[in-house]
């Protein structure tokens, strides 16, 4: 039994999830940005208003994994140096992995109904096989 509690306390609470929810669609429409700009001047640097703006995302989303083990792979993008279009892709490219891991661990088709998916939260905690 206290097992299972442990386990319930790494789940995100439904708070988490509506932040995903959010941050993956923003995650998304910046990595589509950002694959073009890598295309056309792959080596050409971020300025610091796009790092910023990246990292905003990036700061919260890493604050929703910090229990995954994805979460030591995640680093934000360096204001200092400011890295380039393909350097950048990288590390989004890092993030959504990790995001869909995340999914993966959390989301399921429930058992009893076909096409409906649900969060395992710490809220309503759903033990999947």
């Amino acid at each position: 039994m206290a097992k299972k509690s442990n386990n319930n306390q790494n789940l995100p609470s439904e708070a988490d999830i509506n932040k995903y929810e959010m941050l993956e669609k923003l995650l998304g429409s910046i990595y589509e940005e950002m694959k073009e700009f890598s295309k056309k001047k792959p080596d050409e640097p971020l300025n610091k208003f796009k790092v910023k703006n990246i990292n905003r995302v990036l700061e919260q989303i890493k604050e929703i994994m910090k229990n995954e083990p994805t979460n030591e792979f995640l680093d934000l993008l360096d204001e200092d140096s400011l890295p380039s279009n393909s350097d950048s892709i990288l590390i989004i490219g890092q993030f959504m992995a990790s995001m869909n891991q995340f999914r993966s661990n959390y989301y399921r088709s429930y058992i009893h109904g076909v096409g409906n998916n649900i969060w395992s939260t710490k809220e309503n905690p759903r033990h999947f096989p």
